[in-house]
């Protein structure tokens, strides 16, 4: 049985003290009224023109550049107060140890008559205070809605309050455990698993946990869902990172399959402010464009999106490596997307028994 691997870093699954940090931004704009000034607050830019790619960190990275938000400029004072009040509902989440999802934020608003006009603007509020304190939102308590999963052995122990001390093997529950802020922070305490395989869409992960997937490989099958959320991400990175488990990412056929496989890789220039939510050395295994014509599945025509969405892949610095360079050629050239799902024209176990062995083993 694999045990975390022990070292004199500060685990991933430790949080930081974002309350901390938020009663230090707090003082601050305290400070600033006491001596006569009007508040501001500086944060990172998240503009495009301040977003690199870290060859070094294999992510995208914020640049140097700052922005200030003061209460002395008229155009400031919205965004300057929906931030302030956000710390400290933040701060209230974190010292209470409460959470609450990004949903939840924007209706509370409403109880202290904050105005956000929908919550896309809340949610952008949000990770402006990430990038003010440097403490990611889920250091704070706030997380999306659950909708992943994962399913396989390994035996957690829980540290939210209440729970502090029980242990549980997801193998326990037959359609998985969802990925939640007490799984995303839990202690590893064993696992046999020699793997991670993300699955894109909850229909296979089923037929996997049917299947015996996680016994026949040796796996810790988890549900991305779609798009991963941060949390899911976040623990993808931890099983990588603390077990040293190799991540296995299988994701529809098409522009949008693989740019969640990169996204998991190598993040996205949305969370540039964030780290700990990328697993650089995982691999996408699948569907690849290749396999479609060599398999010969069932396929629809690419749309005109589908096809604008591979010229911008073919530019982005994260897919510069010779396997995405040439599945997105081969994308153009036959100009055919196919789902997970296509293989069951050979049976509904035929991507277990024959497709996901072939195409472990030539992406290890």
């Amino acid at each position: 049985m694999k045990e975390p691997r022990k070292d004199n870093n500060v685990s991933t699954s430790e949080k930081k003290d974002a309350a901390t940090d938020l009663q230090s931004l707090g003082e601050g704009l305290y400070k600033q009224m006491e001596q006569g000034e009007f508040p501001w607050i500086k944060i990172p830019s998240r503009s495009t023109e301040n977003i690199y790619y870290s060859p070094e960190l294999r992510q995208y990275i914020l640049g140097d550049r700052k922005v200030k938000r003061s209460a002395r400029n008229i155009r400031h004072i919205r965004p300057f107060t929906q931030l302030v009040w956000t710390a400290f509902f933040a701060h209230k989440l974190s010292t209470q140890r409460k959470t609450s999802t990004l949903r939840d934020v924007y209706y509370s608003a409403q109880a202290y008559e904050m105005s956000f006009k929908d919550q896309s603007e809340s949610d952008n509020i949000i990770t402006d205070l990430e990038t003010a304190i440097g403490s990611a939102r889920e250091d704070f308590n706030i997380f999306p809605e659950e909708r992943s999963a994962v399913f396989g052995d390994i035996t957690i122990e829980y540290t939210v309050p209440g729970y502090e001390g029980r242990q549980m093997n997801l193998t326990s529950h037959p359609d998985g455990l969802m990925v939640g802020p007490a799984l995303t922070y839990s202690e590893f305490v064993k696992t046999s698993a020699d793997k991670v395989i993300a699955i894109e869409k909850g229909g296979l992960f089923t037929r996997f946990i049917e299947e015996n997937v996680h016994k026949k490989h040796n796996a810790l099958l988890v549900l991305t869902a779609g798009q991963a959320p941060r949390a899911t991400r976040h623990f993808i990175h931890r099983l990588n990172k603390e077990l040293e488990l190799p991540v296995y990412i299988l994701t529809d056929g098409d522009p949008w399959g693989m740019h969640i496989a990169m996204v998991i890789i190598s993040g996205s220039a949305n969370a540039a402010h964030v780290r700990d939510l990328t697993t650089p050395d995982a691999k996408w295994s699948g569907v690849w464009a290749s396999d479609i014509v060599d398999y010969k599945l069932p396929s629809v025509p690419l749309t005109e999106i589908d096809i604008k969405r591979l010229h911008e892949l073919q530019r982005d610095p994260r897919y510069k490596d010779d396997l995405w360079q040439r599945e997105i050629k081969i994308f153009m050239k036959i100009r055919k997307k196919a789902e997970q799902e296509a293989f069951s024209r050979y049976g509904l176990t035929y991507i277990v028994d024959e497709y996901l062995p072939s195409k472990l083993e030539e992406t290890k």
